[in-house]
Formats: C-alpha cells, structure tokens, sequence
C-alpha cells in the first residue's frame, strides 16, 4: 500500500451510463448492480481516462492509501482485449508521460511475441485515448500563418479575481452583470479570447478536471447566480472531452439557484478555433 492518486466514484451521482468503463482500457471500472465501481485499484493509474466520459461528474481523482498500480497485471487484462485495446492503452501511456509503465507494458509484449502497435499514426486527429493530454506540436503550423506581431490588444479584464476558488459572490460587480464563465486553458489557446468574449462581462475561470471542487463550484456560482440579477452567462471551453464538465457543473448550479438563464455555450478547438 501506498499514498498515490487514485479515481473515487461517487455512486449516488452515477447513474450507470458505462462510459467511464468503456473509456479505462486499465479495466480499472465496471458497472456492477447498475453502479460504476473501481473494481482493483492495482489496476487504476489515477491518470482520469474515465473523468472525462462521465456526464454526471461522479468521479475525482484523490490521493489516498491504495494498492500500488500494477502494469504487469493490467497488461494480462488488455492483451485480452486484442489489438485495438492495447494500442488504446499503450497510447493512454504515452499522452500521459509515463514511460516507465511503457516500457512496462511494450516488454510484456515482447516477451509474449506480440506485435507492437504503431502509436504514431494519426496522432493528431485520433479521437481514441484520452484526447484531453494528447501530445502535439502546433508549432509547424504557425510558420506558415502571419508573421504580423505588431498588432495592439488592450485588455478587456474588469475583475478580480477570475479564479471562482477566490470569488467572493457577493462582489459588487456581479449586481446586473453579464458573466462569462471560461475553463483554464481557453485564454491561452483562443487569441481573441478577450476580444470576442470579455468586453463589458465580469470573467470566472476554473478546471473541471484538475480542481476536484465539484460541490464548491456549485454552492458558489449558484450564490452568484441567485442573488445578483445575472443579466447572461456564456460558457467557453476546449473541445476535449473532459472540458464539457464545466457546462455539467454551471447547469447544476442553475438549478440549485431556481434562477432562469439562458446560456450561450462556445467551443475552442486545441487550435485555438471557435468550433
């Protein structure tokens, strides 16, 4: 046993769907009962493949005692699955750096005379895996675009501060105010991010994946949303999947709130392009 990071799966939230199960090619989650469980934690990584998959925001990664991880015993697992499970699996690894277990998991195959899958192929575009840690290098394509670097950009910032862990819900500038609620990444990868959406709105920021403050997250913006006069809320967030849990997260709140807001919802590509 040792302290590491580790999925937790809230069963009361779950609502059986099986994606996070479909999406773990550890083999890590199964529905049993009508519940997602982890079903071995040597067979969890704790690197979140199944967050992003998940419509009700039932599972957080956390650190706790667990059963070390064990590549050797989730390779027995995924070699029977067959070819596509283990280039899933593989893939997972490497978009995630660990190459410790890679090695792990490609000398296994080796010593069982099975071919090693290609994991270069289609890299950029390949939906399979987890998209949301998928490795690529942009710079190639921004060569061959406008050299033009002398073009002036104010900002359009009108609060602080942005992060909604900080936010005080009463902040005087909430009171009629139109909000854009924007996941972590979308101001460094769209470059007319304050442009486009923040001129005359107050900004909230946060990361459904990494922040772990689902309950948090929605106790604070429902304060907001009930007791300030929220004229809109326009969401922004990357097209990787797990992004998509900070509509989940602002609907609930909504909801808790009693108030009625339409919301306007944008996606950026990883290419920094509205989507």
């Amino acid at each position: 046993m040792a302290k590491r990071k580790i999925i937790k799966i809230n069963e009361e939230k779950c609502n059986g769907c099986g994606q996070c199960a479909n999406s773990c090619p550890e083999g890590a989650i199964k529905i049993v009962d009508g519940k997602a469980k982890l079903v071995g934690e040597l067979l969890c990584d704790g690197l979140g493949a199944c967050i992003g998959q998940c419509p009700e925001n039932a599972i957080i990664i956390e650190e706790r005692e667990a059963e070390n991880y064990d590549e050797k015993k989730v390779m027995e697992n995924i070699i029977k699955g067959g070819e596509n499970l283990i280039k899933a699996h593989l893939k997972h690894l490497k978009e995630h750096s660990q190459h410790e277990y890679l090695k792990q998991a490609t000398d296994i195959l080796i010593k069982e005379n099975i071919k090693i899958p290609d994991l270069e192929e289609k890299q950029a575009t390949e939906k399979c895996g987890c998209p949301g840690s998928m490795v690529m290098d942009l710079k190639e394509e921004k060569k061959s675009k406008s050299k033009n670097k002398e073009i002036g950009m104010e900002s359009e910032l009108s609060n602080w501060p942005i992060q909604l862990k900080l936010i005080n819900p009463s902040a005087p500038y909430f009171k009629n105010a139109d909000i854009v609620i924007a996941a972590d990444c979308v101001p460094f990868s769209f470059p007319g991010f304050h442009n486009k959406f923040l001129k005359n709105k107050i900004l909230i920021i946060f990361c459904p994946k990494l922040d772990n403050e689902y309950e948090l997250y929605v106790d604070r913006l429902s304060e907001i949303f009930k007791n300030n006069n929220i004229k809109s809320v326009s969401i922004v967030h990357m097209e990787v999947p797990c992004c998509f849990g900070i509509v989940k997260i602002t609907e609930d709140a909504l909801n808790k709130s009693g108030i009625n807001i339409i919301i306007k919802e944008y996606t950026v590509s990883i290419k920094g392009k509205l989507v």
